[in-house]
């Protein structure tokens, strides 16, 4: 677990003793310039305590700090007998105008955080709503997840993911809407809603994928015809998705891919890619090609086996000399040195060995929506 963020109250008399700094400074530069020679003057040092304030108080107590500095430079004058000259006019209408524009920044900065602080909790909101969270069981399967957006500070973009029961296994969809970020979250929430709506049925996965395809098709052209900017680009927004059911009784795995990268299959340390017979187009294209039927693909998942489901944002990642990510070579690696040392991964594990691999290969942030779910099947089928 991680370490927990400090309470208010902690946060609150942690402020305190900080303000004991520029109260300090404060009166270290009164005294000394009191009892310094008279062609001496220490008071404009004074602006260095609002100034030290402002990096970790806000606006109240920065301005009662500039306060207490001005005083501090009255009473200077006063004692050194040099109250009405110019220059100390001058200085004490100085610290005023400085204190008043660090106050004033202040301000802003705290009304910048209250709205980024705002939007960070609308993002959590929109994940948990859109990107509900997997369970990390689901009959004989272990499930773990992963999101990185590609947008900096959000939390959610294209890329989704959900799962479902039914009465014979479990049903997963990963998919990537067509462009980039948060103007991507109605295509996502267009897909993830039909998808719920439609997967605890008990029809097969074929009848399933037209249904999303129908719902996606639909939902598509319903936006572009309300807007007119978009009116003649609906042939060009669409979904990549892979949609599985894997099976509860039977060491088997059904899917059906919609122009989505193929998951990748690590059986005895060997990692290989699950290529369809039926290569399908993105779903809201299907429509407009004549396509009608969908078929599955069978593929052997037995007990030990790991599933990796993922999004384009990782296979096209690229390290600074252009080299995209190398999965298969990266998994097979991850697996052979867990297995070495401490027995088999577990889903969760991989991810998150992926992940810092992934960093290191990047040297830096993602640069587009990733997202990986990674199942194991515990138990034999039946179990």
């Amino acid at each position: 677990m991680g370490a927990r963020a400090p309470s208010e109250p902690v946060r609150m008399r942690a402020g305190r003793l900080l303000l004991l700094l520029p109260i300090a400074l404060i009166v270290l530069i009164a005294v000394t310039d009191i009892l310094a020679p008279a062609d001496i003057h220490l008071g404009p040092l004074l602006v260095v305590a609002p100034a030290i304030t402002a990096s970790f108080a806000g606006p109240r107590a920065t301005a009662a700090i500039g306060a207490l500095a001005v005083a501090t430079l009255v009473s200077i004058g006063i004692a050194r007998g040099v109250i009405t000259t110019e220059n100390l006019e001058v200085q004490i209408a100085s610290l005023i105008a400085i204190g008043a524009f660090i106050v004033v920044f202040v301000r802003l900065r705290e009304r910048r955080s209250l709205e980024l602080e705002r939007a960070r909790t609308l993002s959590d909101a929109t994940q948990r709503v859109l990107l509900r969270p997997l369970p990390t069981r689901a009959g004989p399967l272990r499930i773990a997840s992963e999101y990185r957006a590609a947008t900096a500070g959000a939390r959610i973009g294209g890329d989704l993911y959900a799962s479902a029961r039914t009465q014979h296994g479990t049903r997963l969809v990963i998919g990537d809407v067509r462009g980039k970020g948060l103007e991507t979250l109605g295509d996502a929430a267009l897909l993830l809603g039909a998808f719920h709506a439609a997967a605890h049925r008990q029809s097969p996965l074929p009848e399933l994928a037209a249904s999303l395809e129908d719902s996606v098709s639909w939902g598509l052209a319903e936006v572009a015809a309300s807007d007119e900017a978009a009116g003649a680009d609906v042939g060009e927004r669409f979904v990549t998705a892979a949609i599985v059911d894997i099976l509860d009784d039977e060491p088997q795995l059904k899917l059906i891919n919609c122009g989505h990268p193929p998951p990748l299959l690590l059986h005895e340390g060997r990692a290989v890619l699950l290529e369809g017979e039926q290569q399908c187009p993105p779903l809201g294209l299907g429509l407009g090609l004549g396509l009608t039927d969908y078929a599955a693909t069978d593929f052997r998942f037995g007990r030990g086996d790991v599933l990796l489901l993922y999004t384009d944002g990782l296979i096209e990642a690229r390290d600074e000399d252009g080299r995209f990510y190398p999965l298969q070579e990266r998994v097979e690696a991850l697996a052979a040195a867990s297995t070495a040392a401490d027995g088999p991964l577990t889903p969760a594990e991989l991810l998150r060995r992926l992940t810092e691999d992934l960093q290191e290969h990047l040297g830096g942030p993602v640069q587009d929506d990733t997202a990986m779910i990674a199942v194991v099947r515990s138990g034999e089928p039946g179990e």
